[in-house]
C-alpha cells in the first residue's frame, strides 16, 4: 500500500484536535462535572431514575449513557434506573406521527418522568427543538436537568440545571469530549456507590 503524506497529516491533524478539544473541556468543566457528579448521586441514591435524550450521534450516547448504569462501567455494584428516550421506535414514531418530532422526547419525559428523576439533554448546538422541549417538560414536573452542548449552551441552557458545555464549534469534537464527561460521570456515581478501584 503507498503511503499518502497528506492523508497521514489529516491523520494526525484530527488526533491533535481531539486531543486538543479534551484539553480545553477538562479546564473549563470542572466545576462542572463535580456538580453533575453529585446531582446525579443524590438522585440515585435517594431511588429516582435518569432519562437521557439526544439526536443522531447524542443519541447513540444516550443510549451508550443508560447502559452504563443499567449494567456497569468499570466496577460490580447494584443496578441503576436510567433509560434512553431514543430507543423505543415505536413510541417515537407514534408521537411523532401525532404530536411532532419536536415532541417525541418530551411526550415520554411527560409520561415516565417523576418530581427526583433527573434528565440528561444533550444537543451539540444546545437547539435542538425535542430537546430542548424535553428538559422544559422536565422543568415543569421539578426534574432536574443536566445539559451537555458545544460551546454555546443555546436556549436548551435555559432550562438547565447544569450546563456542561464543550468549549469547541466543531460537532465532531464536541461528541468525542461528550463521550469522555459522560464516562467521568459514570465513574464519579460508581466511586460514590463501591470506593476506588483495585
Amino acid at each position: 500500500m503507498s503511503s499518502d503524506p497528506a492523508a497521514q497529516d489529516r491523520y494526525r491533524q484530527a488526533f491533535a484536535a481531539a486531543v486538543e478539544a479534551h484539553r480545553a473541556a477538562g479546564a473549563a468543566l470542572n466545576d462542572g462535572l463535580m456538580t453533575a457528579g453529585q446531582l446525579l448521586q443524590r438522585v440515585l441514591a435517594e431511588g429516582g431514575k435518569v432519562l437521557v435524550c439526544g439526536n443522531g450521534g447524542s443519541a447513540a450516547q444516550s443510549q451508550h449513557f443508560a447502559a452504563e448504569l443499567t449494567g456497569r462501567y468499570q466496577r460490580d455494584r447494584a443496578a441503576l434506573a436510567a433509560m434512553a428516550l431514543s430507543v423505543d421506535s415505536s413510541a417515537l414514531t407514534a408521537i411523532g406521527n401525532d404530536y411532532g418530532f419536536d415532541r417525541v422526547f418530551a411526550r415520554q419525559v411527560e409520561a415516565l418522568g417523576q418530581r427526583g428523576d433527573l434528565l440528561v439533554a444533550i444537543s451539540t448546538s444546545g437547539q435542538s427543538p425535542n430537546v430542548i422541549e424535553a428538559a422544559r417538560a422536565a422543568r415543569v414536573r421539578g426534574i432536574a436537568v443536566i445539559a451537555l452542548t458545544g460551546a454555546s449552551a443555546g436556549t436548551l441552557g435555559e432550562s438547565a440545571d447544569v450546563i456542561l458545555a464543550v468549549p469547541d464549534a466543531v460537532a465532531a469534537r464536541v461528541q468525542e469530549v461528550h463521550l469522555t464527561v459522560l464516562h467521568v460521570l459514570c465513574d464519579e456515581i460508581e466511586r460514590a456507590m463501591v470506593g476506588d478501584l483495585p
